[in-house]
């Protein structure tokens, strides 16, 4: 391959402005070869850099409570949960790659987080994602959205890892753009975690399994840059998985690190060869010469410039103490995956790369990462027009509905909130035998920890709408709903991971949402005291039409330290008593009832009011572990009427109806389905009622006995009455109708 001759406008090509150009010149003392700009442009791109992110990011509570490493220092966050064991856990976006191959950008988005999670030494036990579509109506939605589920069923089913849980939202701003964000689990001893450095003079560099070719080169660029017309060209740039190699990865890999035979390893990722050994040169201080000559290829007549940037999935870069590569290479080789000695660590913090000979790259490594020498930006903020337009919206001019019972069905039946059964039917839930509570009638997941009495509640949330109408607010419920459901299984929140996905970061309005956002996150995780552990920013989620709502996702886990102690959401036996904890504000501004009504997204979100929040975790934590709660559901989209809904029928195998009377203050539908926050259903045992209501009343939290679960309907104000079956089918049966597509 003739190389072509690089100049600014080979750089401006490559997604580098002219100062990060000048800037690299100036870091080299001369004009870059063209393998070097290739490497500085994914390095520095917003995927792997984080420049328009990193110094905002850097406001978030980092450390503190049970956290073991630093945020953003190793592949995944790591949380101590006792008995000499720990949590690791991250979520990270594949949202461009999948708007346009997305079965198998899907797929490669599950096997990347997989890899962060077991080059920590921790074997995954459990996966998570949250997914946003455009309307069900379309027919590229409808593509998109079969695709992505089937990608990331294929891979973890093949993996061997269960997928317990996720979130899927269907609005009409995700349609040219669909979000689709993974998130893995994994267990670890203390003393068996790896890092991802790389340390040792003369310390042999590997490269290992998968053989590398031409797919995904460039695709940390394309997924730093909005989706357009010309996105369906960027095929190349997404990877293909193959999930059965990655469990033969996973399994040498846990072995080389069990026998203490490495330095540091780390997953190539987004940039591929590039982004391994500048970070984990950077991270040891250190420098790697590299010979690309011994990379085994899948493809003939490759460059050097390709080979540093391929994405090529299931490969590691490893660094192996000195004299043990002959035990690593017995070990790879009876997993059936290559294994080669491309080069060594070294002294001079550069990154030296040869090629049949002839020399191809020498950058220092610090000047090519994140907290090194890549940019850091701060972009103006504008706050965007519609926010106090919105915000002043007149709800009370809103007409009533004329027929609730019609009203209330409409809404059990939207995609948002009807059963995901016909996504999570198609994932392996109880692979490993670790699955205590997987999708459906819980809050939050819960997998057990092998061996002992604990267990890892999971889940992921956000709703974005509410953060398109009050991002610094909205971001707040967005931490404040994860961390509830963690507690409605009975868990103990113990610290976050982020997806943060968000429009162009260079139009003002878009980078002051971000901003606002960030605020929000890092108070409410401050005030629940759960430190931020990593995760991604994916910013351009933008289509030719608009940007996405801003959606942080939030992915949260908490510890159950005795698994006895697990809560779901359905109701358990007749005549058990049902409450509502918390209070009714008549909040509908961004609910699911203004949207499916009255087809609007506007208004004053609900109020979040962190302590009264936190008051209720410790109430309820405190009558689970006396053994008094029979099921906890919050009460989130489509208000209560929707909450004790889903508690009579979540449970196909044993439905029950209930009979409840739900104060009404000024409007009956905003009553109903009020989105109002730090609200709970709970069922208890009748006999349990004094001593529940004894500690109930003691608390800070308002609490209001509904009703009593009794047979086969639900009876609303002795006004309302649903059979159960019709329930049932407006909730169970509304997504694999529209799909047109059967799930057994």
């Amino acid at each position: 391959m003739k190389e072509p001759i690089v100049d600014l406008n080979l750089a401006l090509e490559h997604g580098l402005t002219e100062d990060e150009y000048n800037s690299i010149c100036l870091i080299l003392g001369r004009v870059p070869r063209f393998t070097e700009l290739g490497i500085f442009s994914v390095m520095w791109s917003e995927h792997c850099s984080y420049k328009n992110s990193i110094a905002l990011l850097k406001t978030l509570p980092r450390r503190g409570g049970r956290l073991l490493v630093d945020a953003g220092e190793e592949n995944a966050g790591l949380i101590d949960i006792g008995d000499g064991l720990a949590v690791a856990f991250k979520i990270e976006s594949h949202n461009h790659p999948s708007a346009v191959e997305p079965y198998q950008g899907a797929a490669t988005g599950v096997g990347g987080i997989q890899r962060d999670i077991f080059t920590m030494g921790a074997r995954p036990i459990a996966s998570l994602n949250s997914l946003r579509f455009g309307n069900l109506e379309d027919a590229r939605t409808r593509y998109l959205f079969e695709y992505v589920v089937k990608g990331i069923g294929d891979y973890g089913n093949c993996f061997g890892v269960p997928t317990v849980a996720g979130e899927v939202y269907f609005d009409e701003c995700y349609k040219g753009n669909p979000l689709v964000n993974a998130m893995s689990i994994g267990i670890v001893e203390h003393n068996k975690v790896a890092s991802a450095t790389a340390k040792g003079v003369g310390n042999p560099v590997m490269i290992v399994g998968s053989s590398t070719g031409k797919d995904g080169i460039h695709g940390a660029t394309f997924a730093s840059e909005e989706i357009s017309e010309k996105s369906e060209s960027k095929r190349p740039s997404v990877q293909a998985g193959d999930p059965f190699t990655e469990k033969l990865l996973l399994e040498a890999t846990l072995e080389i690190i069990k026998e203490d035979l490495i330095v540091g390893i780390q997953d190539m990722g987004a940039a591929g060869i590039a982004c391994s050994t500048s970070e984990m040169s950077a991270k040891g201080e250190s420098g790697m010469k590299i010979d690309l000559t011994k990379v085994p290829l899948r493809e003939k007549d490759m460059s050097a410039y390709e080979i540093m940037l391929s994405e090529s999935q299931e490969r590691m870069l490893v660094v192996v103490k000195k004299g043990n590569e002959e035990r690593v290479k017995e070990i790879f080789d009876k997993w059936d995956l290559n294994c080669e000695i491309i080069g060594e660590v070294t002294d001079t913090g550069i990154i030296e790369l040869n090629y049949h000979g002839e020399v191809k790259s020498e950058i220092p490594a610090y000047d090519l990462v994140l907290g090194g020498g890549a940019p850091v930006y701060i972009r103006e903020t504008k706050e965007p027009a519609y926010i106090k337009e919105k915000a002043a919206f007149d709800l009370r001019s809103l007409s009533e509905p004329e027929c609730i019972s019609d009203t209330f069905l409409k809404i059990f039946s939207s995609p948002n909130i009807a059963s995901k059964k016909w996504v999570f039917r198609q994932y392996d839930q109880s692979v490993r035998t670790n699955t205590i509570t997987g999708p459906g009638p819980s809050d939050a997941a819960v997998v057990l920890v092998k061996g002992t009495n604990k267990a890892i509640a999971a889940k992921t949330d956000c709703n974005g709408r509410f953060v398109y109408l009050d991002p610094q607010n909205g971001t707040k419920i967005a931490v404040a709903e994860s961390a509830r459901n963690i507690v409605c299984a009975g868990a103990t929140p113990l610290g976050v991971t982020n997806c943060l996905n968000f429009g162009n970061p260079y139009k003002p309005e878009i980078y002051w949402t971000f901003k606002e956002a960030i605020n929000g996150m890092g108070e409410a995780c401050r005030f629940f005291n759960t430190p931020v552990t990593g995760g991604n920013v994916s910013f351009y989620n933008e289509s030719p039409d608009a940007a996405v709502f801003p959606t942080p996702v939030i992915g949260m886990v908490g510890i159950i330290e005795d698994y006895n102690n697990v809560v779901t959401s359905v109701f358990k036996n007749e005549d058990d008593l049902i409450y509502v904890l918390g209070e009714d504000y008549e909040e509908i501004g961004g609910s699911e009832f203004l949207k499916v009504i009255h087809n609007l997204v506007t208004g004053a979100i609900p109020k979040i009011d962190l302590q009264t929040e936190k008051d209720l975790h410790t109430l309820l934590l405190n009558l689970i572990d006396k053994k008094f709660i029979k099921s906890a559901h919050d009460v989130s989209e489509g208000g209560v009427i929707s909450a004790i809904a889903e508690s009579c029928i979540m449970n196909e195998n044993n439905q029950l109806g209930a009979h409840v009377h739900i104060p009404i203050k000024t409007r009956e539908d905003f009553s109903l389905f009020s989105e109002s926050q730090s609200r709970i259903v709970i069922s208890i045992s009748p006999e349990d009622k004094e001593e529940v209501e004894e500690i109930l009343s003691k608390g800070f939290t308002p609490f209001h006995l509904l009703g009593s679960v009794i047979k086969d309907e639900l009876k609303i104000n002795d006004q309302y009455n649903f059979d159960l079956k019709v329930l049932s089918a407006a909730y169970f049966n509304t997504i694999s109708d529209k799909m047109n597509v059967k799930i057994r």
